[in-house]
């Protein structure tokens, strides 16, 4: 059972990402490299590494899904389903990547690999917030605090009108001037 939990999301990881460079559309490219990379966080959390593997499909979601968002609202063809290549340089992108695909197995099986010499922590993801951030930890999160205020305060101040404006100044104006109820003004 423990094999194919691993080794079902392996492949799926790898179906999608041969999709990318085999359909025929930015939209569907997106979508397939969103599937692959769910199965890829999926295998993180297989690994024992649940907070990292749930960041990457949280990230991976919102990534593709803001993309996906604007190749219909931006791209010159609807919605980026013009047929289109992803391939560019084929030839040369193919010896490119077989050449760095044959190093790096090279590297896995020529390698000495150190044998280990103690025990896996039992809270990986403290470990691993440790390893990556040291003491600024509390520098990070307050950093995140400030961002998120930063990005409300800025939607917030590039609205027309706040949350009672509809109300009026002395919040007695009823029915409301409303854009969706046809009140006030309309």
């Amino acid at each position: 059972m423990e094999s194919a939990l691993f080794w079902v999301p392996a492949v799926a990881a790898l179906a999608g990402g041969a999709l990318v460079f085999r359909v025929a559309s930015m939209a569907r490219a997106t979508f397939a490299l969103l599937a692959a990379l769910i199965c890829v966080g999926g295998e993180l959390v297989l690994l024992g590494l649940p907070y990292l593997g749930v960041v990457v499909v949280l990230m991976m979601v919102m990534e593709m899904v803001i993309m996906a968002v604007f190749m219909v609202a931006y791209m010159m063809n609807p919605g980026g389903l013009t047929p289109m290549s992803m391939l560019h340089n084929k030839r040369g992108a193919l010896a490119i990547s077989a050449g760095v695909f044959l190093a790096l197995a090279a590297g896995i099986l020529l390698v000495p690999w150190p044998a280990p010499v103690a025990v896996p922590p039992a809270d990986t993801t403290f470990q691993l917030g440790a390893s990556l951030m040291g003491g600024q930890m509390l520098t990070m999160m307050t950093l995140g605090f400030v961002l998120l205020a930063t990005m409300v305060g800025a939607t917030a101040l590039a609205t027309r009108r706040g949350r009672y404006d509809r109300f009026g100044d002395d919040l007695d104006r009823r029915p409301a001037d409303d854009p969706a109820g046809g009140g006030v003004g309309w």
